[in-house]
C-alpha cells in the first residue's frame, strides 16, 4: 500500500507486513513543525536519541534522559497524522533488566502516544525484547553500529566486516526471533546488509547499510544540512539549509543595526485604522 493511499497511521504489524514490499521511508523528528513536514511522506517517524547531539549540543547520545525523550516525543506526536511514531529508549533506561525496560517503555508509550519503542543491541537484548513484546510493547531493534555503545565499540566505526559479520548476523537473527517487528542496520557493509535482509523475516531499515534494505532512515537535520558538526559518509544532503539560515540571520542583524528593520510595514500606527483598514 502506498503512502499516498494510506488514511491512518500504520502500526507495528503493518510495518512488519511490508517485508519485501515497497521500501519503507523514515526520518527522525524532534519538533512539531518538522514532524508535520515529513508526515505525508514517511511510513514511520523516529524520535531519535540523536536529539541530544542535534538539538542539545551533546557530544554523544549517552546524556539523553527519559524526560528529554518524552518532551520531544510529545512535540512530534502533535505533528503526525498518517505516519507511525517510534521512540528511542535512552541509554541506561533498559539495559539493567527486562523489568526496568518494561517500566520505561510503558512510560514512553503512555506519555507520548508512540506506537513502538526502539532499543539498541542484539543477542544480549533478545530476552528483553521478548519480555516487552509479550507484554504489549512493540519493539524496533537496532544492530550494527549502536551509538549508545561507542565507548566499547571504539567510536563510530563500521560494524560487521570480516570476522565481525557472523556476530552482526547473529544479532539480527536474535532480535527477529525475539519478536522485534523490524530492525535498524546502522553502518554495516552493503553485502552483509543484503544478506541480513534476505535471511531475517522482518523488515530491515538501513542507515549506512544498503539500498537493498526494506527501508531507509536518516537524521533529518543531517539530510537538510542543518547539523554540520560532522557528516557521515552515508548521509546525502538533499538540501543545504544551514548556510541559507545563517545568511538570513546575518541579514536580519545588519538591518537591525542599520535601523532599516522594522520598516513602516512592520510597525503599528498610533491611531486605530478606519473600519476595514489595515492595523
Amino acid at each position: 500500500m502506498s503512502a499516498t493511499a494510506r488514511k491512518t497511521a500504520p502500526n507495528a504489524e503493518d510495518i512488519r507486513a511490508r517485508k519485501g514490499d515497497d521500501p519503507l521511508v523514515s526520518l527522525t523528528a524532534y519538533t512539531t513543525p518538522m514532524a508535520r513536514l515529513m508526515d505525508p511522506h514517511c511510513d514511520f517517524v523516529l524520535v531519535g536519541d540523536s536529539v541530544g547531539m542535534v538539538l542539545h549540543g551533546l557530544s554523544s547520545t549517552l546524556g539523553v534522559t527519559m524526560e528529554m525523550m518524552i518532551l520531544h516525543g510529545q512535540a512530534v506526536a502533535r505533528g503526525l497524522e498518517t505516519a507511525m511514531m517510534v521512540i528511542d529508549m535512552p541509554f541506561a533506561s533498559y539495559e539493567e533488566s527486562p523489568a526496568q525496560a518494561f517500566r520505561n517503555a510503558a512510560r514512553l508509550m503512555a506519555e507520548t502516544g508512540a506506537g513502538a519503542v526502539k532499543l539498541e543491541g542484539g543477542v544480549e537484548m533478545a530476552e528483553t525484547i521478548r519480555f516487552l513484546v509479550k507484554r504489549g510493547i512493540p519493539v524496533m531493534a537496532h544492530v550494527g553500529l549502536t551509538p549508545q555503545s561507542i565507548n566499547t565499540l571504539g567510536g563510530y566505526k563500521v560494524q560487521g566486516r570480516d570476522e565481525q559479520a557472523d556476530a552482526v548476523l547473529a544479532d539480527a537473527r536474535a532480535v527477529a526471533e525475539a519478536g522485534a517487528f523490524s530492525v535498524v542496520l546502522e553502518k554495516v557493509p552493503q553485502g552483509l546488509a543484503d544478506r541480513i535482509t534476505a535471511e531475517v523475516p522482518i523488515p530491515t531499515i538501513g542507515i549506512g547499510a544498503s539500498a537493498g534494505c526494506d527501508g531507509q532512515i536518516l537524521v533529518v537535520d543531517d539530510m537538510l544540512g542543518f547539523f554540520t558538526a560532522f557528516k557521515p559518509k552515508f548521509v546525502k544532503r538533499y538540501a543545504d539549509l544551514g548556510p541559507l539560515a545563517e545568511a538570513a540571520i546575518a541579514e536580519y542583524a545588519a538591518e537591525v543595526r542599520a535601523r532599516t528593520f522594522p520598516a513602516a510595514e512592520h510597525v503599528f500606527a498610533d491611531q486605530a485604522p478606519a473600519k476595514g483598514g489595515k492595523a
